[in-house]
This record gives structure tokens, C-alpha cells and sequence, in this order.
């Protein structure tokens, strides 16, 4: 056999790309974000995209521990506060209008919840990094005003991650589910008896049915509807009003959609993805009362910048009561 003979294997497709798509994935409806709005000429860790009722946007960066304000529709970017907490990671809105930052602490046992009011001010522990272990990376309200984090602890073989209910009180923490290798993103149904949960170090989207007490699983009610593949793995996600679910891929500059049953629908990439930039895709949230998506990201792996990027979902973001 002479050498020209010999089997060769060749690049394919995207195959040669930075962040190639599995073949299932590439079949799905896909389609390239636009940039939305510059925050940074550095690269920053962008998370916890909230709108308030005002209609700006709310977002904090992680390891540098700013909270920024983008007044819309100017999109003017303002620092509204720096977090006394290490390394925030979310940032939601409470009934009442208070911001509620989760944070990641030292990311070993030293994280939590704090609220403060829409100006930054008033700092309350509400899960105290005093008294328990948990490393908050994020958390989704329910009506009555308790809520659902996750503990961002473990790695692939020690899932010391989990996903916990506070009551509205703020009196007891109950968990949920554990045994997670660093639970990440949660988001809940538009009915609040589903919750959905990305599990970052094993690649895989939890779907949890929950009887009405909102803390119990239905018989056989907890499942894994889909496994994620390659580097780094599912962070934060949101639904819209049909209940679709959309998943930022960190790592990999793009969002996977699902729709209320876990089966993936749809994608949205991140310009500049192929070539390896934008991948520390984190979160999307929608505008309220529209169907335009944003998403984070951030180019500090090249010594890029950080952006907002935009597109359309398949229906307007949810419209819960927390924008009534």
C-alpha cells in the first residue's frame, strides 16, 4: 500500500471549528445573535441578567464583584453597587422589589444570599455564609414569594451540589434534590410545578416535577431529559411564555432551547464562536413583555471584551408576578 492509499481522515463541516456542533445539534433550527450592547473593553464574567420593573436591566459581574445598571432604552451603563459578598453570581427581584444577589463565596463553602433595595442599599443575609456551606449561584422565585438555589459544590465524582426551597419566611431551607456535580442554572415552569436544573460537571438537565408543597418530587417525577455534550457544560437558564427552556452553554458561545418536555428545539449562536470568541456564554433573560432575548458572554480568553448579545425566542419571556 503506498502512502497516497492509506485511510485519511479529514475535516468535515465545522469539524475544524473551536466549538464544533454534534451532528444531532447541527440539525437543529439555528441562529447567529446580533451585538446588543458593549459593557467592558475587558473581559468580564458576566451573570444575573434581571430586568426591574422599570424596565432596565440589572447584571453583576463574578470575580470582580460590580453590579451594573443599563438604563434602557439609551442603554446607558452605570455601576450601581459593589458586592460586599465574593464573586456574585445572580441577580433576581423579589415581590417586595428588592435585589436578591447570590454569591459564590470561595467557591468551597462560603456563599449565599443577601438582598438590598434598587438602589444597592440596605444590605440583609438571607442564606448566611455563617451558617451553612452552601456556594449560591442562582435562583428562581415562586409566587408566594419563597424560592429554589442551587449549590455550585463538587465535580463530575463528588457531587456535593444541590438544589434547595427557601419558604417565604426565609426561616427554613429544605432540599430538593442533591447529589448534583455543581448544580447551576434553575428555572420554574410557568404552572410552578416543574423546575428545571443544569448540572454543569456532568453535563445534564434535570426536569423535576414537584407535588404542590413545592419542595416534594412526584413519584418517578425526577428525570433527565437530555446530556449535554463537550466543554465546559450548561450554566444559567429562563423559560418563556410557552414554557420553552433556554440554556447558555459555557464554554461554547451559544443557547440551547427546549421546549416544556426537554426535547432541544432550537439554538442561538454567538458571533465569533467558530473562531473561538464569546464562548463564556452564562445567561439569557428576556426583555419583559417581548420576545428579544439577551444573552452574556465574554472574550477574556483572548483578551477581548465583554457584550450583550440579542435575538428573538420562540415567544415573549414569561411575564411572572414579579413584573406586576
Amino acid at each position: 500500500m503506498t502512502h497516497s492509499n492509506i485511510p485519511a481522515l479529514t475535516y468535515k463541516g465545522d469539524a475544524n471549528t473551536a466549538v464544533p456542533l454534534q451532528a444531532h445539534e447541527q440539525q437543529l433550527q439555528t441562529v447567529t445573535a446580533d451585538h446588543w450592547l458593549k459593557i467592558s473593553d475587558e473581559g468580564l464574567q458576566l451573570e444575573g441578567l434581571c430586568f426591574n420593573r422599570d424596565g432596565d436591566l440589572i447584571l453583576c459581574e463574578v470575580f470582580g464583584g460590580s453590579v451594573f445598571h443599563v438604563k434602557l432604552p439609551n442603554k446607558r451603563v452605570t455601576k450601581l453597587f459593589h458586592s460586599e459578598k465574593q464573586n456574585p453570581a445572580a441577580v433576581k427581584i423579589h415581590k417586595d422589589g428588592r435585589l436578591f444577589v447570590c454569591y459564590l463565596g470561595d467557591f468551597k463553602d462560603s456563599g449565599g444570599i443577601f438582598a438590598v433595595d434598587s438602589n444597592g442599599e440596605h444590605h440583609e443575609d438571607i442564606v448566611s455564609d455563617v451558617e451553612t456551606e452552601y456556594c449560591v449561584d442562582d435562583l428562581v422565585f415562586d409566587s408566594k414569594g419563597g424560592f429554589y438555589f442551587t449549590d455550585f459544590r463538587g465535580y463530575s465524582t463528588n457531587p456535593k451540589g444541590g438544589v434547595y426551597y427557601v419558604d417565604p419566611e426565609f426561616k427554613s431551607v429544605s432540599p430538593v434534590i442533591q447529589n448534583l456535580a455543581v448544580a447551576n442554572g434553575v428555572a420554574l415552569s410557568t404552572d410552578e410545578r416543574t423546575l428545571w436544573v443544569t448540572e454543569t460537571n456532568a453535563n445534564r438537565l434535570h426536569r423535576i416535577d414537584l407535588e404542590e408543597d413545592g419542595v416534594t418530587i412526584e413519584p418517578f417525577g425526577a428525570s433527565i431529559p437530555y446530556y449535554f455534550t463537550g466543554h465546559e457544560g450548561p450554566d444559567s437558564c429562563c423559560i418563556d411564555s410557552d414554557d420553552n427552556l433556554y440554556v447558555a452553554m459555557y464554554g461554547q458561545g451559544r443557547v440551547l432551547v427546549f421546549n416544556k418536555y426537554g426535547h432541544p428545539i432550537g439554538q442561538i449562536l454567538l458571533p465569533g464562536r467558530d473562531e473561538g470568541h464569546m464562548l463564556r456564554s452564562t445567561h439569557p433573560a428576556f426583555i419583559p413583555g417581548t420576545d428579544q432575548l439577551i444573552i452574556c458572554s465574554n472574550d477574556m480568553d483572548n483578551d477581548g471584551d465583554s457584550w450583550l448579545f440579542t435575538a428573538k425566542g420562540f415567544a415573549k419571556g414569561h411575564n411572572s408576578y414579579q413584573f406586576h
